[in-house]
């Protein structure tokens, strides 16, 4: 079973809890996930089985879109509801018009700092194990793109927003950032992932629902397979001879392309990685183009 899944998690579990619970299900150890969800945050995971996880370079690096919740007033030391306060309750709170502009303020490109209790490493260990102990670490911000911080509602001591950003953001630090530019403190309450890259939550499946469809044998319902994958790559189509060089690791030449290609001037402007189909559809492998007389050279095989 190869191949990308839209799971649709659920408030608690860990992504690694997620992963876990898809191999129980699908009887399948090779799976892994693109992209951390805290465990209060709930949304769009995606997941890759089998050869899938090779593709983890590319789909680890997708813009991701949220909504959620913050809650001004006070700081806490993980960013989020779970977390101890750090900074006494204060109801003094900006109007609508300063909140606006202390969150349009954070779009661009910025330097984020990562919560202490996250996954980030520093010196081959994750924060979260230094502030389990008690050990002051002071993470090294990190450059970050936030397309877009908006206001969706706001009831003080609570406001709503949706943010676009860059693959590396913490949700988290936005919302410890924002309350400590306004002066009051804020963590996060809540937080949806709605999109990742041109993938959406409405498309996304709980596990139970991928649990009952592998029971049925629907798996083409929940597994997006590896010829689906990676669209934006351009596709060229091996003859038999191509397939059995590229098998071996060879570069393809003009020759084992059907239809024959007519050279470098085949490539797209701007063509770096190319997804190479055999001849009965199947996908290959990724190659990147190659000096003539070559065309392309494999760099990731996937049989």
């Amino acid at each position: 079973m190869d191949g990308l899944l839209l799971v649709r998690k659920p408030s608690g579990p860990t992504s690694h809890d997620v992963v876990a619970r898809l191999r129980k299900v699908l009887g399948q150890k090779k799976i892994g996930h693109f992209g951390t969800l805290d465990p209060l945050a709930t949304g769009l995971l995606l997941a890759a089985a089998g050869k899938a996880t090779r593709f983890f370079p590319y789909y680890s690096k997708l813009d991701k879109s949220y909504e959620g919740r913050i809650r001004l007033g006070f700081a806490t030391d993980t960013y989020d509801r779970e977390g101890r306060p750090t900074s006494p309750e204060t109801d003094r709170l900006p109007g609508s018009d300063a909140l606006r502009t202390a969150m349009k303020s954070f779009e661009g490109q910025i330097l984020q700092r990562p919560p202490v209790y996250s996954a980030k490493k520093l010196e081959g260990k994750p924060l979260y194990a230094y502030a389990r102990r008690g050990k002051a670490v002071e993470p090294t911000p990190v450059p970050v793109a936030i397309s877009a911080f908006e206001l969706r509602s706001y009831d003080p001591p609570f406001l709503d927003f949706r943010a676009d950003c860059g693959s590396g953001t913490y949700i988290r630090s936005l919302a410890h950032d924002l309350g400590a530019a306004l002066g009051c403190g804020g963590h996060l309450t809540e937080l949806v992932r709605t999109r990742v890259g041109d993938f959406s939550l409405a498309a996304a499946l709980s596990l139970e629902e991928i649990g009952d469809l592998h029971a049925r044998g629907d798996a083409a319902v929940f597994l997006r397979p590896l010829e689906a994958l990676l669209p934006g790559l351009p596709r060229y189509d091996l003859t038999d001879e191509g397939a059995r060089r590229m098998k071996d690791g060879r570069s393809i030449g003009p020759d084992h392309l059907t239809p024959r290609s007519p050279g470098p001037a085949l490539f797209p402007p701007g063509t770096e990685d190319v997804r190479l189909f055999g001849p009965d559809g199947t996908l290959l492998a990724l190659a990147r183009p190659a000096p003539p007389p070559a065309l392309f050279a494999p760099f990731l095989v996937l049989l």
